[in-house]
């Protein structure tokens, strides 16, 4: 079965053009405004009922997350499953090779002197490095897309766009990462899914009827003992 980028970015549409809009008033931020201003910004936008929820908003974007809900998959569909569970898996990889060959120093690190000034959230463990591009909002971005590919009402790639954007903002929140640090978890996030799809799906052996059961259909099909 051939699979073109046009026909996975059809079937993400209302995902992928709500995120070009996003991405390019984020370059124009970007572009505008200096990583000091952009963080002491968001930083100054704290509230006591957003320091408490924020560190479970982040948790979506975390690995176990992604298994879970990849798992679930493995219940319905098993080419459902592997679409969700590898695309995780190939923009991690790609996301900690970027981390590695940067090291960036995250805000805690990067604003040592000023950090007296900066707000942060009780019981949040802030690390110091390997900033770019964030883990987190990759694997949000990723599983946001995935999930709107394979939803028959396209409708909802506009939640699932929205909650991979509390994720990113999260991230910055919790002052464990830059904008710039967001903003390329997305792309990386959204561009190397859309490519994987395009490869992946497109080979023959996913779209076989075997490939598109799960194990819930093994269980309805086992024989009934007397």
């Amino acid at each position: 079965m051939k699979i073109r980028i046009k026909d996975v970015l059809h079937r993400i549409r209302p995902f992928f053009i709500l995120y070009l809009i996003l991405l390019s008033t984020c370059l124009i931020i970007k572009l505008l405004c200096s990583r000091e201003s952009i963080f002491f910004t968001v930083n100054s936008w704290h509230q006591p009922w957003l320091d408490t929820i924020e560190p479970y908003i982040t948790d979506i974007g975390d690995g176990t997350t992604a298994v879970i809900l990849s798992l679930l998959m493995l219940f319905f569909s098993y080419r459902n499953w592997l679409l969700l569970a590898s695309s995780y898996a190939v923009t991690s990889i790609v996301a900690q090779i970027l981390k590695n060959i940067y090291v960036a120093p995250r805000p805690k690190l990067y604003f040592a002197e000023q950090w007296s000034r900066v707000h942060t959230v009780d019981g949040v463990y802030i690390l110091e490095k390997y900033s770019f591009p964030s883990g987190h909002t990759v694997s949000a971005f990723s599983a946001a897309l995935v999930i709107t590919y394979l939803c028959k009402n396209k409708g909802w790639g506009v939640p699932a766009l929205f909650v991979a954007i509390m994720v990113g903002y999260s991230r910055m929140y919790l002052t464990e990462h830059f904008f710039e640090d967001v903003l390329a978890g997305s792309a990386i996030g959204v561009f190397v899914t859309i490519f994987w799809l395009n490869w992946l799906d497109g080979k023959q052996f996913i779209h076989s009827a075997g490939w598109n059961r799960g194990l819930l259909d093994l269980v309805k099909k086992k024989p009934a003992t007397h």
